[in-house]
């Protein structure tokens, strides 16, 4: 029989009914699992979207990195080495998850490097105080948590579950940079003045975080349909919002905004646009800090392949020998 006789033998793939299916677990609000039928345009969603986050997460190492030797104290280093680490897990975890939709972990890492993927907009801004640990950790892993929480409901399983644990240290990283930046308001005037400046610099990219406006947002309306994303990117940026409001307040800051006041009558906080232009330059590569963070990221990867190599090296030794030993 030939090719061509068996490929008639073989049963009709039923894609309506797959996808039925398909659709009928998104509408019970069900997970979706890596062996499950799923749409290829649905598989590409995902991967781009768990990639980005994933990349976020080891891009995110760095600006905050370039603090640990400069830390006031041996406290303040400790922490700081903790959260890095943490987000290095947080990548691990989902670089995970992504290989469950059948992209290795290389190509991921290529698809960085060679610039053919993105991450969060934020990390290409500088860190150019000891004060943006703390901005960071209160506005970004702020902002983090305010678009991440409902991702634990996401359709994709693994995704989901991945989330869980990132959320919960997430939570803990905003606190200690509140903290930090509280513990600097008591402090002396130069270093009131010097966490002011770090959040006027960092509340506007913080708002870009969660995406462009629902109406120039081209992924959001499927990426809802499908139960990828819960909530739209101005429902978030609300919500971030209406949440940071209050804790600038107790903290003793100001948010850069003039438009930036209550309406009762919303129940929600009016506030002003961000310069989406600045936005959609960082995004095509031309922010501050776009070229030093993959430059940094592509010479740890350069650096670190000899550790590869080896781990492989020795991977296969230590299969030769299981296979020797299950034939002996």
């Amino acid at each position: 029989m030939t090719a061509t006789d068996l490929d008639a033998a073989a049963p009709a793939v039923d894609e309506a009914g797959l996808l039925a299916g398909f659709e009928a677990t998104i509408a019970r609000s069900d997970r979706i699992e890596p062996r499950d039928w799923m749409p290829d345009h649905y598989r590409k969603t995902l991967i781009r979207q768990v990639a980005q986050h994933a990349h976020s997460e080891i891009i995110g190492m760095q600006p905050e990195g370039a603090w640990i030797t400069r830390a006031p104290s041996l406290r303040r280093k400790a922490i700081l080495l903790a959260k890095v680490q943490d987000e290095a897990g947080h990548g691990l975890y989902l670089y995970s998850a992504c290989e469950t939709l059948g992209v290795s972990r290389q190509e991921l890492t290529e698809m960085l490097i060679e610039v053919k993927q993105k991450y969060s907009s934020i990390f290409n801004y500088p860190t150019l105080s000891y004060a943006d640990v703390g901005t960071i950790g209160w506005l970004v892993d702020g902002a983090a948590i305010c678009n991440q929480v409902p991702l634990c409901r996401t359709s994709y399983g693994p995704y989901g579950r991945a989330m869980i644990r990132v959320c919960k240290e997430e939570s803990f990283h905003q606190r200690q940079g509140y903290e930090l930046l509280s513990t600097m308001m008591r402090g002396t005037d130069e270093q009131r003045a010097m966490v002011q400046e770090s959040v006027d610099r960092f509340w506007w990219p913080a708002l870009m975080m969660f995406g462009p406006p629902d109406d120039e947002s081209p992924n959001t309306e499927q990426s809802m349909a499908w139960g990828i994303k819960r909530n739209t990117n101005d429902d978030l940026r609300q919500r971030f919002v209406d949440m940071s409001v209050p804790q600038a307040e107790a903290l003793g800051v100001t948010f850069p905004d003039p438009e930036l006041r209550w309406n009762a009558e919303r129940g929600h906080h009016d506030f002003g646009q961000p310069d989406w232009d600045e936005f959609m330059q960082v995004v095509k590569g031309n922010g501050p800090c776009n070229t030093q963070r993959i430059a940094h990221r592509r010479k740890a990867h350069e650096d670190g392949g000899w550790v590869r190599e080896a781990a492989t090296a020795f991977a296969d030794k230590q299969a030769a020998a299981r296979r020797q030993e299950a034939s002996a």
